[in-house]
């Protein structure tokens, strides 16, 4: 499962693991937050309009 990770998964885990939470969010903390909401937009669209409609498209 370890390889699968993007490249910039496995820059922040070793930052995490070398130099704290703390130094990490002083570092990418913006661009850290931008991945977690982008992740959640994606997965909630996907999860809560996309699979609606085609199931409701589909039934209809």
């Amino acid at each position: 499962m370890r390889r699968l990770a993007p490249k910039f998964i496995k820059e922040w885990v070793t930052l995490i693991r070398e130099n704290g939470i703390r130094e990490f969010l002083k570092q990418k903390g913006w661009k850290f937050l931008a991945v977690i909401v982008l992740y959640y937009l994606i997965r909630d669209t996907i999860l809560y309009i996309i699979i609606p409609y085609l199931v409701i498209n589909n039934i209809l």
